[in-house]
């Protein structure tokens, strides 16, 4: 009897140690096969990546810093004021969230973001499935709404979007950026919404101030294993985010706008820009199935908030919602800095002869 357990010990520890080898063979030749498919589509060495007209500093000027007045470099673009960015409902809903605490929540519209109430959280998740739903219809008859439209409740994010805190690394992720050939613009951008508060893992497993994947990390060089991570490591995780936009995003991008016949665009066009960054976060993959499935000849601001309407099996909410927070954390950060456009206007001095 003994020897039969001890036997049936030695199959089952047999059959854990060969199920555990085969996971990490499994996982050795998925990281390979995703390595040769990004350096057999984009050649790190290609060197067709940014119009050669276009100065990746032109937009980088020095302030100082709201809280510590310290100089620093900051990434100030004036289209997103120029397209009227700051006026749309999705924009503006999202700055509203970014300025609200965690205990309070804003019932709103999938789509165009109407903010219908604002509700507090524990009051809210107090209440049993019934009154809910009641008071859920009560919003639709109130704002005359069809019976079967969705209604989301969205929570406060201030603690999340720390501005002070995200805004200490701008500087450096800008000349991180420019070191490598790469628009600073993406730099801040990324900082901005990611991990601004400080360095967390997401729940897909991406990790460090510009929320990189472990295997897109190891691709441009960062060592990340049991005993250390490097994407915690500001500057290697800089420059394997601005390698990754270089080498692939931006090159992907501009190859999804070639097959949809669109070329008369810039570099440093905001809605290009915004594209870009969708690619960073969904996957140029995604992003490709995404435009094909509304398919746009042009490229402008529209192409871009169609994408926020766009829905496909694995571009949704978090997707839809990307460049939305891009828009909504530059203008945050602008008012922050006094660059608005209404806080740069300065008030004439009086005549003194007029008064008298």
């Amino acid at each position: 009897m003994l020897l039969k357990n001890t036997l049936i010990l030695i199959n089952w520890i047999g059959i854990i140690i060969v199920s555990f080898g085969c996971y990490k063979i499994m996982n050795f030749f998925v990281s390979i096969i995703f390595v040769f498919k990004f350096f057999t589509h984009f050649p790190p060495d290609s060197n067709v990546v940014f119009d050669p007209s276009f100065d990746i500093r032109q937009e980088v000027r020095s302030v100082n810093h709201f809280v510590t007045k310290e100089k620093m470099d900051f990434v100030y673009n004036t289209q997103i004021y120029q397209l009227g960015c700051d006026t749309m409902p999705n924009v503006k809903f999202w700055r509203t969230i970014m300025n609200l605490h965690k205990d309070s929540a804003l019932f709103n519209t999938p789509h165009t973001r109407n903010i219908l109430s604002k509700e507090h959280i524990k009051e809210w998740e107090s209440k049993d499935v019934v009154k809910k739903s009641c008071y859920k219809d009560s919003l639709r008859n109130w704002y005359c709404l069809e019976d079967s439209a969705r209604i989301l409740l969205t929570n406060g994010k201030s603690f999340f979007y720390d501005f002070e805190k995200a805004s200490a690394n701008f500087h450096r992720g800008i000349n991180d950026f420019i070191a490598n050939g790469v628009d600073p613009w993406y730099a801040q951008a990324i900082l901005m919404i990611e991990s601004p508060n400080k360095l967390q893992k997401s729940n897909a497993g991406a990790y460090g101030s510009f929320q990189l994947m472990k295997d897109v990390a190891r691709l441009f060089g960062l060592k990340v294993n049991k005993h250390i991570d490097e994407r915690a490591d500001f500057d290697r995780s800089a420059y394997a985010a601005s390698s990754l936009i270089k080498k692939i995003c931006i090159p992907k991008t501009k190859q999804i706008l070639d097959s949809l016949g669109i070329t008369n665009y810039k570099e440093n066009d905001l809605w290009f820009r915004l594209l870009v960054m969708h690619s960073y976060h969904a996957g140029a993959g995604n992003i490709k199935k995404a435009l094909f499935s509304f398919k746009p000849t042009e490229g402008n601001m529209n192409l871009i908030y169609t994408l926020w309407r766009t829905e496909t099996k694995h571009f949704k909410s978090a997707s839809q919602n990307y460049s939305q927070l891009v828009l909504a954390a530059l203008l945050e950060v602008n008012e922050k800095f006094g660059l608005a456009p209404r806080q740069l206007i300065v008030e004439p001095i009086p005549n003194e002869n007029l008064l008298r």
